[in-house]
């Protein structure tokens, strides 16, 4: 990679922080484009450089974002693999790796999950495909699980993947809001103790 495609990427990288730090404190609308400019420390014409647009920016930072979320669960799920685990073992690797991810990226988590109950804006097809990205991959896992026996042939493949990954974004967000006392260990202990007994039963 060339030396201005990584400035490039080191200047996205600033403005997706910025964006989603100011969007999530104050919503779309009444974040402006000079602020996420003044935030991320680059003049105006930068980010207009980069993107076409506010809503061109948001609609990256959502790829970028999930992009990064789906990658980790992936990992978890092959690292888990390439040591001869189950696929159970593998969904509550990814378990954790979605709750490392999510106290990584705390503002970028909130203002995903409040997107996905929106209807009326312009990225809603992005966030789609997107989300069925991440989903995806937990599918894969169950999927295999099934195929092999492992698991239940009676499992909604799709609406256990959206299950456990919706499990893990809400339990996360009350854990930052409502629990904050807690480790990342206890939650994930208790969200496996929840998968094991609902999902590796037979």
């Amino acid at each position: 990679m060339d030396s201005s495609s990584t400035r490039r990427q080191a200047t996205r990288a600033k403005l997706y922080e910025a964006a989603v730090t100011l969007i999530a404190e104050q919503g779309f609308s009444a974040t402006t484009v000079d602020e996420i400019a003044e935030r991320a420390g680059v003049a105006k014409g930068t980010v207009y450089y980069n993107f076409k647009s506010k809503t061109e920016l948001f609609e990256e930072l959502l790829r970028h974002g999930v992009s990064l979320l789906t990658s980790s669960l992936r990992t978890a799920a092959e690292e888990t693999a390439g040591r001869g685990g189950s696929r159970i073992d593998a969904i509550d690797a990814m378990i954790r790796a979605g709750l490392v991810f999510i106290d990584r990226y705390p503002a970028f988590t909130q203002l995903y999950v409040a997107e996905l109950w929106r209807t009326n804006r312009a990225w809603n097809s992005t966030l789609l495909v997107v989300r069925q990205e991440a989903v995806a991959v937990v599918e894969g896992v169950l999927r295999a699980g099934v195929a092999e026996g492992e698991l239940s042939e009676d499992i909604d493949v799709q609406l256990t993947a959206a299950a456990l990954v919706g499990m893990v974004l809400v339990a996360a967000l009350d854990w930052q809001a409502f629990q904050s006392g807690r480790s990342l260990d206890d939650v994930h202990a208790a969200l496996s103790r929840l998968l094991h007994g609902r999902v590796g039963g037979r």
